[in-house]
Protein backbone atom coordinates (compact mmCIF):
# COMPACT_ATOMS: atom_id res chain seq x y z
CA UNK A 1 0.00 0.00 0.00
CA UNK A 2 1.05 3.39 -0.62
CA UNK A 3 2.02 5.55 2.13
CA UNK A 4 -1.00 8.07 0.94
CA UNK A 5 -3.50 5.10 1.10
CA UNK A 6 -1.90 4.48 4.35
CA UNK A 7 -2.22 7.11 6.11
CA UNK A 8 -5.69 7.93 4.99
CA UNK A 9 -6.63 4.37 6.46
CA UNK A 10 -4.73 5.60 9.70
CA UNK A 11 -7.33 8.35 10.28
CA UNK A 12 -10.30 6.11 9.23
CA UNK A 13 -9.35 3.24 11.54
CA UNK A 14 -8.13 6.69 14.30
CA UNK A 15 -11.77 7.46 13.82
CA UNK A 16 -13.71 4.33 13.99
CA UNK A 17 -11.88 4.19 17.42
CA UNK A 18 -13.62 7.45 18.83
CA UNK A 19 -16.50 6.28 16.92
CA UNK A 20 -16.63 3.05 19.20
CA UNK A 21 -15.92 4.79 22.34
CA UNK A 22 -18.73 7.49 21.59
CA UNK A 23 -21.20 4.47 21.03
CA UNK A 24 -20.00 2.53 23.84
CA UNK A 25 -22.74 2.57 27.08
CA UNK A 26 -20.33 1.00 29.50
CA UNK A 27 -19.22 2.90 32.96
CA UNK A 28 -16.20 4.23 33.31
CA UNK A 29 -13.51 3.81 33.52
CA UNK A 30 -14.30 0.46 31.42
CA UNK A 31 -14.80 2.82 28.22
CA UNK A 32 -11.51 4.08 28.75
CA UNK A 33 -9.43 0.66 29.07
CA UNK A 34 -11.43 -0.23 25.89
CA UNK A 35 -10.32 3.01 24.15
CA UNK A 36 -6.84 2.48 25.23
CA UNK A 37 -6.18 -0.95 24.33
CA UNK A 38 -7.87 -0.41 20.47
CA UNK A 39 -5.31 2.82 20.30
CA UNK A 40 -2.38 0.76 21.67
CA UNK A 41 -3.07 -1.88 18.85
CA UNK A 42 -3.21 0.38 16.27
CA UNK A 43 -0.17 2.22 17.76
CA UNK A 44 1.60 -1.16 17.28
CA UNK A 45 0.51 -2.36 14.43
CA UNK A 46 -0.69 -0.02 11.50
CA UNK A 47 2.57 1.48 9.02
CA UNK A 48 1.42 5.06 9.56
CA UNK A 49 1.59 4.50 13.10
CA UNK A 50 3.72 7.72 14.77
CA UNK A 51 5.40 4.83 16.93
CA UNK A 52 9.14 4.63 14.69
CA UNK A 53 8.91 1.16 12.97
CA UNK A 54 11.97 0.19 13.86
CA UNK A 55 10.60 0.47 17.44
CA UNK A 56 7.06 -0.94 17.07
CA UNK A 57 8.60 -4.66 17.80
CA UNK A 58 9.10 -2.95 21.78
CA UNK A 59 6.55 -0.88 21.71
CA UNK A 60 4.35 -2.38 24.81
CA UNK A 61 1.55 0.85 24.81
CA UNK A 62 1.41 4.08 25.11
CA UNK A 63 2.19 5.53 29.01
CA UNK A 64 -0.98 7.02 30.69
CA UNK A 65 -1.96 8.15 33.64
CA UNK A 66 -5.02 6.55 35.86
CA UNK A 67 -8.70 7.99 35.17
CA UNK A 68 -9.72 10.91 37.33
CA UNK A 69 -13.51 11.41 36.66
CA UNK A 70 -13.05 15.05 38.00
CA UNK A 71 -11.57 15.90 34.65
CA UNK A 72 -14.52 15.23 33.06
CA UNK A 73 -17.02 18.10 32.05
CA UNK A 74 -19.92 18.71 29.83
CA UNK A 75 -19.22 22.49 29.75
CA UNK A 76 -21.20 24.84 26.85
CA UNK A 77 -19.82 26.18 24.55
CA UNK A 78 -19.38 30.11 24.73
CA UNK A 79 -19.14 31.74 21.73
CA UNK A 80 -16.45 34.63 20.63
CA UNK A 81 -17.56 36.02 17.06
CA UNK A 82 -15.57 38.71 17.54
CA UNK A 83 -12.42 36.70 17.85
CA UNK A 84 -9.31 37.74 15.35
CA UNK A 85 -7.78 35.00 13.45
CA UNK A 86 -4.65 32.66 15.10
CA UNK A 87 -1.40 31.33 13.15
CA UNK A 88 -0.59 28.61 15.45
CA UNK A 89 3.33 27.01 14.77
CA UNK A 90 4.06 23.81 14.16
CA UNK A 91 6.39 21.48 16.35
CA UNK A 92 8.48 21.19 13.01
CA UNK A 93 9.16 22.67 9.69
CA UNK A 94 5.82 24.46 7.68
CA UNK A 95 4.15 27.47 8.02
CA UNK A 96 2.02 28.46 11.25
CA UNK A 97 -1.66 26.86 10.81
CA UNK A 98 -4.32 28.85 10.57
CA UNK A 99 -7.05 28.61 12.71
CA UNK A 100 -10.45 30.90 14.15
CA UNK A 101 -11.09 31.22 17.76
CA UNK A 102 -14.56 30.12 18.17
CA UNK A 103 -15.28 30.02 21.47
CA UNK A 104 -14.65 29.06 25.24
CA UNK A 105 -14.90 26.01 27.37
CA UNK A 106 -15.14 26.80 31.11
CA UNK A 107 -14.49 24.56 33.71
CA UNK A 108 -12.67 24.43 37.85
CA UNK A 109 -9.57 22.11 38.40
CA UNK A 110 -9.47 21.29 42.25
CA UNK A 111 -10.92 24.72 42.36
CA UNK A 112 -8.74 26.87 40.34
CA UNK A 113 -11.21 28.13 37.53
CA UNK A 114 -9.67 27.39 33.91
CA UNK A 115 -10.73 27.94 30.20
CA UNK A 116 -9.50 26.92 26.83
CA UNK A 117 -9.89 28.51 23.76
CA UNK A 118 -12.26 26.23 20.66
CA UNK A 119 -10.93 26.85 17.10
CA UNK A 120 -11.74 25.81 14.14
CA UNK A 121 -9.24 24.51 11.71
CA UNK A 122 -9.22 27.07 8.34
CA UNK A 123 -7.70 24.43 6.07
CA UNK A 124 -8.44 21.41 4.13
CA UNK A 125 -12.01 20.05 5.72
CA UNK A 126 -11.86 22.45 8.65
CA UNK A 127 -12.90 21.00 12.18
CA UNK A 128 -12.86 21.79 15.84
CA UNK A 129 -9.65 21.67 17.71
CA UNK A 130 -8.81 21.86 21.20
CA UNK A 131 -5.30 22.04 22.50
CA UNK A 132 -3.89 22.89 25.90
CA UNK A 133 -0.66 23.20 27.74
CA UNK A 134 -0.79 22.65 32.17
CA UNK A 135 1.57 22.58 34.77
CA UNK A 136 2.48 19.16 33.77
CA UNK A 137 4.87 20.22 30.26
CA UNK A 138 8.13 19.49 30.08
CA UNK A 139 8.79 17.02 33.04
CA UNK A 140 5.42 15.03 32.24
CA UNK A 141 4.27 15.70 29.13
CA UNK A 142 5.35 17.06 25.78
CA UNK A 143 6.37 20.66 26.68
CA UNK A 144 4.52 21.80 23.20
CA UNK A 145 0.71 21.01 24.58
CA UNK A 146 -1.37 18.01 24.76
CA UNK A 147 -4.61 17.61 22.18
CA UNK A 148 -8.40 17.43 23.27
CA UNK A 149 -10.30 17.48 20.07
CA UNK A 150 -9.99 17.13 16.61
CA UNK A 151 -12.80 16.65 14.88
CA UNK A 152 -10.98 17.13 11.23
CA UNK A 153 -9.84 13.94 12.11
CA UNK A 154 -12.55 11.82 13.84
CA UNK A 155 -11.06 12.31 17.38
CA UNK A 156 -13.12 13.65 19.79
CA UNK A 157 -16.33 12.32 22.58
CA UNK A 158 -19.09 14.52 21.07
CA UNK A 159 -21.46 17.12 21.76
CA UNK A 160 -25.51 17.77 22.76
CA UNK A 161 -26.63 20.58 22.06
CA UNK A 162 -24.26 23.67 22.60
CA UNK A 163 -22.84 21.18 25.46
CA UNK A 164 -19.12 19.77 24.84
CA UNK A 165 -17.87 16.87 26.26
CA UNK A 166 -14.42 17.66 27.74
CA UNK A 167 -12.87 15.10 29.35
CA UNK A 168 -8.81 15.04 30.21
CA UNK A 169 -8.53 11.27 30.75
CA UNK A 170 -8.65 10.99 27.10
CA UNK A 171 -6.01 13.95 26.15
CA UNK A 172 -3.68 12.50 23.67
CA UNK A 173 0.16 13.76 22.33
CA UNK A 174 0.47 15.19 19.47
CA UNK A 175 2.40 12.03 16.83
CA UNK A 176 5.64 14.87 16.40
CA UNK A 177 5.86 13.36 20.46
CA UNK A 178 7.25 10.17 18.90
CA UNK A 179 8.79 10.80 15.94
CA UNK A 180 9.83 14.47 15.01
CA UNK A 181 8.91 13.68 10.90
CA UNK A 182 5.37 14.80 11.74
CA UNK A 183 5.05 18.68 12.36
CA UNK A 184 2.01 19.31 14.57
CA UNK A 185 0.27 22.16 15.63
CA UNK A 186 1.10 23.53 18.78
CA UNK A 187 -1.07 24.55 21.97
CA UNK A 188 -1.54 28.69 21.54
CA UNK A 189 -0.54 30.86 24.74
CA UNK A 190 -4.43 31.29 25.70
CA UNK A 191 -4.75 27.84 26.07
CA UNK A 192 -1.96 26.92 28.71
CA UNK A 193 -3.44 25.99 32.30
CA UNK A 194 -1.66 27.06 35.49
CA UNK A 195 -2.72 24.00 37.10
CA UNK A 196 -1.16 20.34 36.45
CA UNK A 197 -3.24 17.84 34.42
CA UNK A 198 -2.19 14.34 35.45
CA UNK A 199 -4.88 12.39 32.91
CA UNK A 200 -4.40 11.14 29.72
CA UNK A 201 -1.53 10.40 27.75
CA UNK A 202 1.77 10.88 29.45
CA UNK A 203 5.44 10.63 28.53
CA UNK A 204 7.15 7.62 29.53
CA UNK A 205 8.70 7.48 33.23
CA UNK A 206 12.74 7.52 33.15
CA UNK A 207 13.80 3.48 33.71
Amino acid sequence: MSDYLDLADWRRRMAAIYETLRADRRAEPARLLGFRAAKDRLFAEHPSSPIPAAERRAFRGLAYWRYDPALRFTVPLQPDPEAPPLDVPRSGEGPAMPFARIGWVSFEVAGTPCRLGVHWLNEYAGGIFISFRDATNATETYGGGRYLWDSAKGADLGSDGELMTIDFNYAYHPSCVYDPIWSCPLAPPENRLSVPIAAGERLAPAP
